[in-house]
């Protein structure tokens, strides 16, 4: 906005002469400015141009500037491909393995935001790498979808209502009962009733021994809508059911590790919960699809695998209020047999039965990814034995929104890399990066170039990687010195990277004057893109 203040009236020479010695005294009596804060190592900016490259060209990129050096780049890690499988046992199913999910580590850079088409910018201060928020999916017509999103409770008693403190209080009261009177306990024919007191577990946890039996209970009253009565009566027949199973010796059989690929834990969600993929697409394979429906027998030793898997991974998690006591379930419908075939229906109503009766209020969210036009049938025929609460977590998405849906729950560094994110299984193909160095998410919109700048404070050495999700983009990445005249290096000349490539490209670069990396991504379809990157830096003298 211009300057409204009016211009001072012209003056003679003496009287400029003299203000002019009047001001250079008085800027000579100011003490000297404090000196400028030290510059961070290096600063990130985020472009968006439109795109050099058309959709319909095989190739025609612009050519880089002058090339100094060209470095070899390390290769990419190695992609973790699982291929997927069947439709999904309806909800409810809980899987598991897990632990306390590490704290984000604090960033290191400044980062910033620009969007030249929109005229805005956006930066974190000193370390934050922003992540943008993904727009949640629009369900379609052939996608069933949730009106009510469920929001998990709180097991701390200062946030029940005052109802729920009460019923709590009284189904303490009846198990104490219970437990008092043996109920729990059934005595075959011609048992001698011993007088020791009897301790009954659930899940490796006695109950009333400590504050973990709260949130227990917690499960079974809000499975039975805080009914004292009949949570009691759910409560018996779970305990009944356990011993029948023989829960307790199961945990510690050696079922083999067969089904591995079916159901696996991987990570944690945005809120803490232990991540569990059920890939139901492996039974493509006939061979395994045999020895887990293929008769009654086989139906019977695939439960109960699944029920060890669910029962080793419920022992690991934190019962003690405000702790994480439920998990997050990815359910990957991609290649899955579809509900036509007779034995996964059979088993599937089974399993879906046994946890609905003995596993309550284990699931936080159920997503659904890679979902097949057949599952709306599917989803119709299960639909009326769901309760509202139950169909209040779900999650659809199509095979265009899985990864986009599951980066609004789970963070990309916590995504394998077949899902769309950047986390690899614990192995030595990925060192330098692991699920605790946070990832930036960058949305490129259709018929626009992004250009990720860092810039190079201090001589370093800077590794990064980075994916477009499904690519059909164009990459590159340079090195632009600050110094005058000197030449452009050439890190990764701009290659078209089509959905069969690696999912993942990392760089390992040493800086070794001050400057600047381009990283770009030029997308030339009619699509958005998201990208993912993130770098670390290290001293020479590491």
């Amino acid at each position: 906005m211009a300057d409204e203040t009016p211009n001072p009236p012209p003056s003679d020479g003496h009287l400029s002469l003299a203000a002019a010695v009047a001001a250079d005294k008085e800027e000579e009596s100011q003490p000297p400015p404090p000196p400028p804060p030290p510059a961070a190592v290096v600063t990130v900016t985020v472009t968006e141009s439109e795109s050099t490259v058309k959709e319909e060209e095989e190739g025609s990129l612009s050519q880089p500037p002058p090339v100094k050096e060209e470095l070899p780049t390390p290769p990419p890690p190695a992609a973790v491909e699982e291929e997927l499988l069947t439709p999904p046992p309806p909800p409810v199913a809980v899987e598991e393995e897990l632990l306390t999910p590490p704290p984000p580590p604090p960033a290191a850079v400044e980062v910033k935001t620009t969007s030249t088409q929109e005229q805005e910018v956006v930066s974190a201060a000193a370390v934050a790498v922003a992540v943008p928020t993904v727009e949640s999916e629009k369900p379609t017509k052939q996608i069933p979808h949730s009106v009510v999103s469920f929001k998990e409770e709180s097991n701390l008693l200062s946030d029940l209502s005052d109802s729920e403190r009460r019923a709590l209080q009284e189904l303490r009261q009846l198990v104490q009962e219970a437990l008092d009177t043996k109920q729990f306990t059934q005595k075959q024919e011609g048992q001698v009733e011993e007088n020791k007191e009897e301790e009954i577990s659930i899940w490796g946890i006695p109950l009333l021994k400590d504050d973990r039996s709260d949130v227990i209970l917690l499960k079974f009253l809000r499975a039975r809508d805080f009914k004292v009565r009949d949570s009691l009566l759910m409560i018996k027949n779970t305990i009944k059911w356990r011993k029948q199973f023989g829960i307790d010796e199961l945990v510690n059989e050696d079922l083999g590790d067969e089904w591995d690929k079916v159901v696996f834990m991987h990570g944690y969600d945005r809120e803490g919960h232990p991540v569990c993929y059920n890939v139901y697409g492996e039974f493509q394979n006939k061979e395994l699809y045999a020895k887990a429906f293929a008769d009654e027998e086989k139906r019977g030793d695939f439960l109960k695998w699944r029920v060890q898997f669910l029962e080793k991974g419920i022992r690991k998690l934190d019962f003690y209020p405000p702790g994480v006591s439920t998990l997050f379930q990815v359910n990957d419908l991609k290649n899955s047999p579809g509900p036509g075939k007779r034995e996964l229906r059979l088993a599937t109503k089974q399993a879906l039965q046994l946890l609905q009766d003995n596993y309550p209020e284990f699931v936080a969210k159920q997503v659904f990814i890679n979902v097949p036009w057949w599952y709306l049938a599917f989803y119709a025929i299960i639909n009326p034995f769901l309760t509202q609460r139950t169909k209040s977590k779900f999650v659809f998405a199509g095979p265009s929104k899985s990864a986009e849906t599951l980066f609004k729950y789970i963070s990309p560094e916590q995504v394998p890399v077949q899902y769309g994110g950047l986390s690899v299984d614990y192995c030595d193909c990925n060192p330098d990066f692991s699920v605790s160095d946070p990832a930036t998410e960058v949305t490129v919109k259709p018929a626009t170039k992004q250009t990720v700048e860092i810039i190079v404070y201090e001589k370093c050495i800077l590794t990064w990687e980075l994916r477009v999700v499904g690519w059909e983009v164009s990459y590159g990445a340079e090195f632009v010195p600050n110094a005058e005249g000197a030449y452009t290096v050439n890190i990764q000349k701009a290659t078209k990277k089509a959905p069969s490539d690696e999912p993942v490209v990392s760089h390992t670069y040493k800086v070794d004057e001050l400057g600047k990396i381009l990283l770009t991504v030029d997308n030339p379809t009619s699509k958005k893109k998201k990208l993912l990157y993130r770098f670390k830096i290290k001293s020479f003298l590491d």
